[in-house]
């Protein structure tokens, strides 16, 4: 049986709606870690099978979505607002939609599914890491160090799009240390190397 709402739609809706090559990496590389930890937890609630592959699915595509009408509706008062009214009407499972919401800080949507917390704890870190990467002489993430990236955190200057209490606040949330929540993301990004371009 093909699922509707699979990663493929997801990635067409993310294309169809943002031309730019930047935030389709970063949405990939948010996918990177998100997907990683819907694993973990599908192995820690001893999930295989069919209910494994949704589980997957349901992380997989809520991170590639996450930002995808950012590019047409960058302000505050649209996203993600805007798209979550789109992913409503095309029949986008709701906790997807909640997690969505709840990744901005401003919408005032609680975050309380793993799915959310998981979604937050990634998305300003995935793109941090990526800077991380960009300024090594090889440009590849194998060559980022957890501790190195934390250390480059208290430099205000480096990548100062990214909200560095975001991501403090994503891992507390998410309750694993800083330092494991910045390796984990890296390992998983390093998995995807390639279609990260580092």
């Amino acid at each position: 049986m093909t699922e509707i709402f699979d990663r493929d739609r997801a990635w067409a809706l993310l294309t169809e709606w943002t031309a730019g090559e930047s935030l389709r990496k970063h949405a990939l590389a948010v996918e990177a870690c998100v997907v990683a930890y819907g694993e973990a937890e599908a192995d820690r609630l001893g999930l295989a099978g069919e209910e494994l592959r949704a589980l997957v699915n349901l992380y997989s595509t809520t991170a590639l979505l996450h930002d995808f009408d950012y590019e047409k509706h960058p302000s505050r008062e649209e996203h993600p607002f805007v798209g979550v009214k789109e992913l409503e009407r095309q029949g986008w499972p709701e906790e997807m939609r909640t997690a969505i919401l709840g990744h901005a800080e401003y919408s005032g949507v609680a975050r309380v599914s793993h799915l959310a917390k998981v979604l937050f704890a990634c998305d300003e870190l995935a793109g941090f890491l990526t800077a991380c990467a960009l300024v090594k002489p090889t440009k590849a993430i194998a060559d980022v160090e957890a501790a190195g990236a934390r250390k480059k955190m208290k430099d205000k200057a480096f990548a100062r799009g990214v909200n560095r209490e975001d991501v403090i606040l994503g891992a507390q949330e998410l309750g694993v240390d800083l330092v494991e929540h910045i390796a984990f993301c890296i390992e998983a990004m390093k998995k995807r190397s390639a279609a990260l371009g580092l």
